[in-house]
């Protein structure tokens, strides 16, 4: 009697004991799910520590969503999945950076062409939405694509492209008289690589570019051999 009761508790304990682990085994892959989502969402969202350090999206992923300002600071939200028409995406430093000004004024002679073909064209700045504001006032009748505060950096975090400035570089501009303080209204000390996304309607990356050296940009004939296969009904071009 007494060997029958022990094995019948042995019994009942490995039952109890295997239960356990099928309730715990769920459990436990849910939490390393998360805790790996989680970890993946830090490392993308994580700002680097210089442009050649940035870990840019590349051709192929799937476009992530953001909110960025108009230049009224009203929010635009960016959602990749409910995209009637493939969308050009184009970040800059900002209207401070003479180097972006001139990539600017050269895009204004193909973005028309894109916009009648098909495609809706974002210019991202790290600018504030006041002086994004203050940067359209003499420009605003004819602007064919739409300009947006990224300031805050959360679209250039989520591509991959947002940096620190160094110390000594962000001292060097206001010893130029340039407060990036002031034009971004933030304080990250933070900018974004220029850089170039073509997305599909389906909001996948068809093409990427990036340059950390921020005095290299695209010409318009790269940019258009760029889009040419998607608006035409095929794939793009790639990483550039």
């Amino acid at each position: 009697m007494f060997a029958n009761s022990m094995g019948a508790q042995s019994y009942n304990a490995r039952t109890n004991r295997r239960n356990d682990m099928r309730i715990k085994q769920p459990e436990a892959f849910f939490t390393l799910t998360i805790a790996l989502l989680l970890c993946t969402g830090a490392a993308r969202a994580e700002i680097a520590a210089s442009a050649e350090e940035t870990n840019p999206l590349t051709a192929g992923s799937e476009a992530p969503a953001f909110t960025a300002r108009n230049a009224d600071g009203s929010d635009f939200v960016f959602d990749p999945s409910s995209l009637d028409r493939p969308a050009m995406l184009i970040f800059y430093r900002g209207g401070w950076c003479p180097y972006c000004n001139s990539h600017l004024a050269e895009l204004r002679h193909v973005v028309p062409e894109l916009e009648e073909r098909g495609m809706d064209v974002y210019f991202l700045s790290a600018d504030s939405p006041a002086n994004l504001s203050s940067a359209l006032k003499g420009e605003a009748e004819g602007l064919d694509y739409t300009l947006l505060s990224d300031a805050r950096l959360g679209a250039a975090e989520a591509f991959g492209l947002a940096f620190r400035m160094s110390d000594d570089y962000y001292q060097r501009a206001k010893d130029y008289g340039l407060d990036l303080e002031e034009a971004s209204g933030e304080t990250h000390h933070a900018l974004p690589v220029p850089a170039v996304y073509v997305i599909d309607a389906d909001g996948v990356i068809r093409f990427a570019h990036s340059e950390p050296d921020y005095t290299q940009r695209l010409g318009n004939d790269e940019l258009r051999a760029a889009v040419d296969g998607l608006l035409e009904g095929g794939s793009g071009a790639g990483d550039a």
